[in-house]
């Protein structure tokens, strides 16, 4: 077997490739599309960071192709959905350069609060601008953490020893959890309010693309700094340009960006109180290390025995188990997903709830599934059915099964209850036939739709017109309505609608529809 390291990495993966005497290894980085294209059909595997480009057209020229390794977190160089439909199995290194991206973030804190750089570069022109970089100290100052994953654990642990109050805002850490890590867990809006400093450790999401723009810097403290070491995108680059001229915020650290390589004339370059780096979050010689050597490892078991590790898009499961639960695990991932979108409060608890025939089978992989659904939302880039329970369990969340034989409306029903705090939202779906999967309940709403697509999810009063209205004003925006579903409670009680629409919502068309008489909320979800 062969397998070919495309992109430059640490010699520490031929190493650990010489314990797999069956493996043949090529390295060969700086390949052009085409280059690599001509060479690939005789790989069995390939090892990548983030300068090689895995595409379909690739793909589909490597049909001895077993899998790919990206050492490192972010597989979004990497086409997954035609690596699955291939047989290919796509595996990362989540955990390697998690203490190199953490302690930048806190190099760039530090540089921004004594303006290292920007004296740095004064003292090489001869000058002695002493009162010119007066700084401020990060003791006593209050950090606001977005995002309290891995990454985002080790900055506040490494804060927590400059003796700074540190806070968080996780849209799925359990307050409980959080407290474990020495952090208090507010909303988004408080930490905006209450934040000295501002670091950003989350995924780039549709929910988190453009998170920080100029809404929210208007409730941020006059003075604050940006830290960003997570990705491009989420920060709005205008509008932090805007709000550093504007006095609003004070400086900026800026380690990611919407394109990389950044053009010569990127308007950060002509603000000194912006700070920048070439993307250094994982560039330390000891992540580098960690995750060359962890790839490797992980390559070499896959292609000798078949073990996979931290695999972004299969799991192992029989065939004769995967005919009767496939569907199942489809359904169960995009509930949860579904669930994480609309759910209002950070879930502590899932509860699985199985009836009918289907409690025959094995349900593990369902749950986890589900689980999978639910986290992804949040952390796209290192959840997987594999390593699900592992992360639900660190973030504080308890997942418990319940099955029952009883028989009720569905042969068999699928139902994910998430608790809080005395809090419980729940979502119930079955499969009709061999493989169409309907969601069939929220919470007490009997509703029927399809789990997939793009959806507008609607809470309203159930009055005459609501319906009508939603209709005209997508139709004014000429949005096509795929299919609509609608329940309610009783009569003039409360309703929800479900709208599948061809394209994702501008937020300004989400904001008409809300102001809309009788309706309550709207939520966009993505599945």
């Amino acid at each position: 077997m062969k397998v070919l390291i495309a992109d430059s990495m640490s010699k520490q993966a031929l190493e650990v490739f010489k314990k797999f005497e069956e493996i043949e290894v090529d390295v060969k980085t700086g390949l052009s599309p085409e280059e690599l294209k001509k060479i690939i059909k005789d790989y069995d595997g390939l090892a990548i960071r983030s300068a090689t480009k895995v595409t379909e057209d690739l793909i589909d020229a490597a049909p001895k192709l077993k899998v790919i390794g990206r050492a490192g977190i972010g597989v979004d160089n990497v086409d997954i959905p035609a690596a699955t439909k291939k047989g290919i199995v796509v595996m990362n290194t989540p955990l390697g350069n998690a203490n190199a991206a953490a302690e930048h973030a806190i190099a760039l804190m530090l540089s921004l609060a004594r303006h290292i750089p920007q004296a740095n570069a004064s003292m090489k022109e001869g000058k002695w601008e002493k009162k010119k970089f007066m700084g401020i100290e990060v003791m006593d100052k209050t950090l606001g953490i977005i995002g309290l994953g891995n990454i985002g654990s080790i900055v506040a642990s490494r804060a927590s020893g400059l003796k700074m109050n540190i806070i968080a805002y996780d849209p799925f850490l359990s307050e409980e959890r959080a407290k474990q890590k020495g952090v208090e867990l507010v909303s988004l809006d408080e930490l905006f309010a209450k934040s000295d400093f501002i670091t950003i450790h989350t995924p780039l999401t549709p929910e988190t693309k453009n998170m920080i723009n100029k809404d929210t810097f208007a409730k941020m403290k006059d003075g604050v700094m940006i830290i960003n070491c997570a990705r491009g995108g989420i920060v709005n680059e205008k509008d932090l340009c805007d709000a550093i001229k504007s006095g609003k915020v004070a400086g900026a650290a800026i380690d990611v960006f919407e394109k990389e390589p950044t053009p010569a004339d990127h308007p950060f370059h002509a603000i000194d109180e912006i700070i920048t780096t070439p993307h250094l979050g994982a560039s330390t010689e000891e992540a580098q290390e960690k995750v060359a050597s962890a790839i490797a490892e992980q390559i070499g078991l896959f292609l000798t025995t078949g073990t996979i590790i931290n695999s972004v898009n299969v799991h192992s499961v029989d065939s004769e188990t995967m005919s009767k639960i496939g569907p199942y695990l489809d359904l169960a991932r995009n509930m949860g997903r579904f669930l994480a979108q609309v759910c209002p409060f950070a879930i502590s608890e899932v509860e699985m709830e199985y009836r009918g025939e289907m409690i025959k089978s094995d349900l593990t992989l369902i749950t986890q599934a589900a689980v999978t659904g639910i986290l992804s939302h949040f952390m796209p880039e290192t959840v997987n059915i594999i390593n699900a329970p592992l992360l639900a369990k660190e973030r504080g969340i308890t997942v418990k099964e319940i099955k029952s034989s009883e028989i009720e409306d569905f042969a068999s029903l699928v139902t994910i209850k998430a608790k809080s705090n005395g809090e419980k939202y729940e979502i119930s779906g079955t499969i009709f036939g061999k493989h169409d999967a309907r969601i069939v309940r929220i919470n007490n709403f009997i509703i029927e739709a399809v789990p997939k697509g793009n959806i507008l999810f609607i809470f309203a009063y159930d009055q005459p017109g609501v319906i009508g209205n939603i209709g005209t004003t997508l139709g004014k925006n000429r949005i096509n309505i795929a299919s609509m579903q609608f329940g309610r409670d009783k009569p003039g009680g409360l309703s929800v609608s479900i709208l599948h629409v061809d394209n994702p919502l501008p937020s300004g068309i989400m904001e008409d529809i809300s102001r809309l008489p009788n309706i309550i909320s709207i939520k966009q979800v993505e599945l």
